[in-house]
């Protein structure tokens, strides 16, 4: 027969003092403004105009584990007008920037395809970085059932 632990007053003021410590460090959801300052990290400060970016994803997802998304700009990808870089900001995840792909007019196709996490129910921020200069930009929002990207 297996005797249970006996339980002293130390080890409940450790075992409380080690909660305390891991909740207090413990990776917390992007901040809106951690969000903007991202995006405006990744622009430089220069304006950003809607239009030109669409995103596919589903407007309910079931799961936030595994969210398919899809980005797509419209651009003839030519030398002279090409996509050079897509980046996708989300608001509540724990890190702000989701991801960043590069392209190049040898990419033959500005459409980018992968799977996100979800923390919770958040806009979803494409923006393109245009050869030209220019930044374009699509914002969604994504109703998470069952979140994603927490601490259990």
């Amino acid at each position: 027969m297996i005797e249970p632990y006996p339980l002293s007053r130390r080890s409940v003021l450790v075992q409380v003092a080690a909660s305390f410590a891991f909740l207090a460090t413990r990776p917390a959801f992007a901040e809106a403004d951690e969000t903007a300052q991202a995006i405006r990290e990744f622009t430089g400060g220069a304006k950003i105009t809607p239009g030109k970016v669409s995103i596919e994803v589903a407007p309910l997802v079931e799961n936030g584990n595994s969210v398919a998304l899809a980005v797509a700009v419209e651009s003839p990808m030519t030398v002279d007008h090409h996509v050079k870089t897509i980046a996708l900001f989300n608001e509540k995840n724990p890190q702000p920037q989701i991801a960043r792909f590069h392209l190049s007019p040898r990419s033959g196709t500005s459409r980018v395809e992968t799977r996100i996490r979800l923390a919770t129910t958040q806009h979803i921020t494409a923006i393109a970085q245009l050869s030209d200069g220019s930044f374009w930009s699509q914002e969604v929002e994504v109703i998470v059932t069952i979140a994603a990207c927490t601490e259990e």
